[in-house]
C-alpha cells in the first residue's frame, strides 16, 4: 500500500496494479477499493491503476470534518500523485467524485458507472434523514438496508447472498454522510467538463441512476454513453469483461 496526504492532512491509502497508462478507480459508498477486484484483472494490461480507499474507510483514514469537498481534495491528491496525466473511473458515488472534481482536474479522460446524482423527481427522496433515523434508534441493518434497497435498486436486500453475514455494518455513518452529500449537489452547478466523457449504465439498475445518466449525457459536451444489457447497478462486479473491454476502448 501506497499514501498521499490530502489538503486536510487526511492519508490516502491506495493500491498500484498494472502497466500503461494511468488509471485513478473511485468506489461507490458502501464500497471499498476491493468492489474493483473483478474489474482490475481486464484492465491492468492496458493501465496502471490507482485504486484508493475513499476516506473513512479501508486503509485510509478519516477527517474530524466531512464533505464532497474533501473527497475532491484526496482525488486531487491522487491525481498529483501519478506520473503523467491520469485518466479517472468512479462507480456510483465515486462517481459523483470524479464528477464533480473533474472541472478542475487535469485529466485525460473521464469515465462513469452510473453517478449518484439526484434530477428531477428523484431529488425528494429524503433517504440520508430516514437512515440517520434508524440509525439512532440503532437499526444498523435497518439503516443499511434502506440504502441497499433504494439507492441501490435491490428489490429484497435478505435475497443477496451476502446479507446480511457479510453485510458493511460497520460503514453505515459514512454512508448515510455521503448519501446526504447526493441530496445536498445540484448537477446545474457543475461548470463545464472539457475531458472527453463515456457514461455507462446497467439497463436493470435504479431508474434514478438511468435518469441521471440521461441529464448529464444532455448536459455534457464531449460525452459517449454504453448501457449495458442484463446488467444493474454492480457491473463492474457482475460484468466485469464488458465493462473493462468499454473501459480499453474508451481510454485507448
Amino acid at each position: 500500500m501506497q499514501t498521499v496526504t490530502s489538503a486536510d492532512g487526511t492519508r490516502i491509502a491506495y493500491e498500484r496494479r498494472g502497466e500503461g497508462a494511468p488509471l485513478i478507480l473511485l468506489h461507490g459508498s458502501s464500497a471499498d477499493r476491493h468492489s474493483f477486484r473483478p474489474l482490475i484483472p481486464h484492465l491492468a494490461d492496458e493501465q496502471t491503476l490507482i485504486v484508493p480507499d475513499r476516506r473513512g474507510r479501508g486503509d485510509s483514514e478519516d477527517g474530524s470534518h466531512y464533505s464532497l469537498d474533501r473527497e475532491i481534495e484526496d482525488l486531487r491528491a491522487l491525481v498529483a500523485a501519478v506520473d503523467g496525466t491520469p485518466s479517472v473511473f468512479g462507480h456510483s458515488f465515486g462517481g459523483l467524485v470524479a464528477l464533480a472534481a473533474a472541472p478542475d482536474l487535469s485529466i485525460e479522460r473521464l469515465v462513469l458507472y452510473e453517478p449518484a446524482v439526484l434530477v428531477g423527481e428523484h431529488r425528494d427522496n429524503d433517504l440520508a434523514n430516514r437512515m440517520q433515523d434508524r440509525l439512532d434508534a440503532g437499526e444498523r441493518r435497518e439503516s443499511l438496508r434502506l440504502f441497499v434497497e433504494e439507492a441501490g435498486g435491490v428489490p429484497d436486500v435478505t435475497a443477496l447472498p451476502w446479507w446480511p453475514d457479510e453485510a458493511p455494518l460497520d460503514r453505515v455513518e459514512t454512508v448515510v454522510r455521503e448519501t446526504r452529500a447526493v441530496e445536498n449537489y445540484r448537477i446545474s452547478e457543475l461548470p463545464v467538463v472539457d475531458a472527453p466523457t463515456l457514461l455507462l449504465t446497467g439497463k436493470r439498475g435504479p431508474d434514478h441512476l438511468r435518469d441521471a445518466v440521461g441529464a448529464l449525457s444532455d448536459r455534457l459536451s464531449d460525452v459517449c454513453v454504453i448501457p449495458f444489457d442484463d446488467v444493474g447497478h454492480m457491473g463492474i462486479e457482475a460484468a466485469p469483461e464488458r465493462v473493462g473491454d468499454a473501459l480499453n476502448t474508451f481510454l485507448g
